[in-house]
């Protein structure tokens, strides 16, 4: 991977942990903090699509817009999962959980659905990432999963996951093969998310008023970190950069969200979630073959 690329995936990274924290925060306001963050996501980053539109960056075909549409439908659900997650349970809990689901939910959609053989590396990764999660969901306490909390945590961050996975896969199809700039492909769905959310502000303005009051700030840093980082890992895959180690490369992000948990959240994040944290980097490694 050229160095340039690197940099952008671990800027990435860090930038994408930062924006799930500001959206931990507002985890209590739900849909009406999403359809906030997209306004503006979309406000923010509309000259920069504007001027590529003109430039004739896209060329349209039913293919591109089926693609926008379908990584659109895909983000929302995921974000929607997301701020549940977090409304119900830990951020050290619900980020890394969903960051590693992902791949592993890849690479067994790839065994059972494809029929692929699953090299040694990529078994000894899923055991990998089966412990972490166990890790950081119990940090070492299996009676956790008795707690509600506990289990919300592993259930949101594993939905959340498989989300991902998906919309992976969909936005760098849309990226590499279809040629859509990230800016474009990322500002449409951003707008789609927008769109489908705003009849619950317009049904009653003063809730969605009342639920934002002293949140726009969150609602600003994630509209704008968010676009950002994902940008970001969508410019690296268009510079060529293999989805094989942008993948792993990307959720370093994992450690980092716990670190903020904790030491920001002051949630309680012991060491054996830490290690699970370094575990399931460890195996998202292996099922990307890096």
């Amino acid at each position: 991977m050229p160095v340039e690329s690197l940099l952008l995936v671990v800027l990435a990274a860090c930038l994408h942990a930062t924006w799930n924290l500001l959206a931990k925060r507002a985890a209590s306001v739900g849909p009406v903090f999403v359809a906030a963050y997209n306004a503006v996501a979309c406000l923010v980053y509309v000259p920069w699509v504007v001027v590529l539109l003109l430039q004739g960056a896209v060329t349209w075909s039913w293919a591109i817009a089926g693609a926008l549409l379908l990584s659109g439908l895909i983000h929302l659900a995921y974000s929607l999962c997301l701020q549940q997650g977090y409304r119900q349970a830990d951020l050290s809990v619900v980020y890394p959980v969903a960051r590693g689901t992902g791949p592993m939910l890849s690479t067994l959609g790839a065994v059972l659905l494809l029929g692929e053989t699953p090299t040694g590396p990529a078994l000894a990764g899923l055991g990998l990432v089966v412990i972490g999660i166990g890790l950081i969901a119990t940090d070492g306490d299996l009676s956790r999963l008795r707690r509600p909390e506990g289990r919300a945590g592993l259930r949101w961050g594993t939905t959340t996951g498989g989300l991902i996975a998906a919309y992976t896969a969909t936005d760098a199809y849309t990226v590499k093969v279809l040629g859509v700039a990230p800016v474009v492909l990322d500002w449409f769905s951003n707008l789609l998310r927008f769109l489908l959310l705003a009849p619950l502000v317009i049904a009653d303005p003063r809730r969605a008023q009342a639920a934002m009051r002293g949140r726009w700030r969150l609602a600003i840093g994630v509209g704008v970190l968010s676009p950002l980082s994902y940008i970001l890992v969508l410019a690296a895959l268009a510079e060529g950069a293999p989805l094989g180690l942008v993948a792993p490369m990307r959720e370093m992000s994992m450690m980092v969200g716990a670190l903020m948990g904790m030491l920001i959240l002051r949630e309680p994040v012991g060491p054996r979630r830490l290690v699970g944290c370094a575990v399931l980097i460890g195996g998202v490694v292996l099922l990307s073959g890096g």
